[in-house]
């Protein structure tokens, strides 16, 4: 789930902050694939910075971007801040995380 943010809720430090690696074909990762390898990245410019022990990542698009996956269509995103949050499957009895 990508959440927009408001620019007064982005903490201070992460205005700055240096941002993730992207991975060899040049995208910022939010999820890979356990099992097919497949992933949720976003291309265009901008910054995935993660945040210790926080709920998710946060992204920043200074120009917009898109979300890319190999099993369904881009979603595009307008320029702003965003929280990646991971979603949660219930289960009776268990919480994990949901998979590709």
């Amino acid at each position: 789930m990508i959440v927009p943010l408001y620019r007064s809720a982005v903490p201070a430090h992460a205005v700055d902050a240096p941002g993730e690696p992207r991975d060899g074909r040049g995208r910022m990762v939010l999820a890979l694939g356990e099992v097919t390898g497949h992933a949720h990245a976003v291309l265009g410019p901008g910054r995935l910075v993660r945040e210790p022990g926080v709920s998710g990542p946060l992204l920043h698009l200074p120009d917009g971007g898109r979300v890319v996956h190999e099993e369904h269509a881009p979603i595009p995103l307008p320029k702003g801040w965003y929280r990646v949050v991971r979603q949660r499957e219930y289960v009776p009895g268990a919480v994990r995380i949901a998979a590709d």
